[in-house]
């Protein structure tokens, strides 16, 4: 496209004018698929790229009238994008690679571990006082807040928080003894 062309259809496109979008689409959009193309390798990746930056384009059509040279704003859009492209792969790569290594730690002992430490508190709950194990199974197992457990079991608020503080030093005071054995 000559320079004359394209500066009077950057003209008409910042008015609003359709077919002056689609002469530029025409001429252009071809060149910055191809680009694209070239720097991601994946055609259809680069195709939706493409028709991004028309797009925006479009967009911001009223100041089309203000671009000295239509091509070098493009391919410097286009260069964004690459970036933007490789930075979002890095990340996803990143979050990828971490998963991974995370679960190249796990270990099978540590699932026995947990059932046998879940048993254990489950033993030492249902050998608690009634009240202080329904209050304890409000709160951790079924999720109640203090509040919600006064109001259902009719008791005063400061109840709750006791049986709730003694149930957790029941606990403590049994896994304390029992840590040592598996540490």
């Amino acid at each position: 496209m000559d320079k004359k062309l394209e500066i009077e259809s950057l003209i008409n496109l910042s008015k609003g004018d359709h077919r002056s979008y689609e002469l530029l689409f025409l001429a252009y959009h071809p060149r910055i698929y191809h680009f694209l193309c070239g720097f991601i390798k994946n055609e259809e990746e680069a195709y939706d790229m493409a028709q991004e930056i028309f797009y925006k384009v479009w967009v911001n059509r009223e100041y089309m009238s203000e671009v000295k040279s239509f091509k070098a704003y493009l391919f410097t859009m286009a260069r964004n994008m690459i970036y933007n492209y490789y930075e979002h792969n890095l990340v996803k790569e990143k979050y990828t690679l971490h998963q991974l290594a995370k679960n190249e730690f796990y270990e099978p002992e540590q699932d026995l571990f947990a059932k046998d430490l879940s048993s254990l508190i489950d033993l030492v709950v249902s050998q608690m006082p009634a009240q202080r194990q329904r209050v304890y199974t409000m709160s951790r197992k079924e999720g109640f807040s203090s509040d919600e457990i006064a109001s259902l079991l009719q008791i005063h608020k400061r109840t709750v928080e006791n049986h709730l503080s003694n149930a957790l030093n029941d606990l403590r005071k049994v896994i304390r003894h029992v840590s040592f054995l598996f540490f």
